[in-house]
């Protein structure tokens, strides 16, 4: 009975294990190895990053596209070749992505990190062998719409509207047709996802659905890297 007892005692642990989260700066006992006993990123890590929240990354299905009948969505984002992306989901650790972004270094356009003495780097080559992506096309960022001439944020944004009427001073999400709606979010949450403020359209969200919705390739290895 007592070997029984432990054992089931092991079991209840294993299955619930304590938390990064549930640490203090007053009591992180068993947690350096995390770190490599640097208590400079202990401290950075109990007393700030263990209390921000991770966005859980958002999944598109293809099918329910097809489902609610956004079949021009369906064929631009096919289009764009991001199926496989937008479909990739799996088991997320966010104590371990706290972890990760607080030991996180950037040299030599990488960004480097460890865990328990793990070397990681996300590379260009790292977001090809995650997204199956091809790095060719348009290369997007803030700042630099130039590389879509044709591209007019006040006369886009003007036809992506259910009702345009009247100058535009703001570029607010609410008066979007249903498609433009949607692929703001897709755009928002998923390519370049921000924790805030996703009432307002910003000129690389505009040049990213501008080149979605004209069939324009963009590289999405670049985008996501930047």
């Amino acid at each position: 009975m007592p070997h029984r007892q432990r054992a089931t005692q092991a079991d209840d642990e294993h299955s619930n294990p304590p938390t990064l989260r549930s640490l203090n700066p007053e009591n992180h006992e068993g947690i350096e190895a995390w770190f490599e006993d640097h208590e400079d990123n202990i401290q950075v890590f109990l007393i700030e990053m263990n209390r921000k929240q991770i966005n859980i990354p958002k999944v598109l299905r293809f099918s329910w596209l097809r489902a609610k009948g956004f079949e021009n969505l369906f064929q631009q984002l096919k289009h764009q070749m991001l199926k496989s992306f937008l479909e990739l989901s799996g088991k997320i650790y966010p104590d371990l992505v706290n972890v990760f972004f607080t030991n996180l270094e950037f040299k030599n356009d990488m960004l480097l990190s460890s865990i328990k003495g793990i070397l990681m780097e996300i590379n260009k080559k790292t977001w090809k062998d995650v997204t199956g992506l091809k790095s060719r096309g348009v290369q997007v960022r803030k700042g630099e719409t130039g590389v879509v001439p044709e591209f007019n944020k006040v006369q886009y944004y003007g036809q992506c509207l259910r009702n345009p009427a009247g100058e535009i001073k703001h570029f607010h999400v609410g008066g979007l047709k249903v498609d433009q709606r949607l692929l703001d979010m897709i755009v928002t949450l998923i390519f370049v996802s921000r924790g805030s403020n996703h009432s307002t359209l910003n000129e690389e969200d505009l040049i990213l659905m501008y080149c979605i919705q004209h069939n324009i390739q963009v590289d999405w290895i670049y985008v996501f890297h930047d």
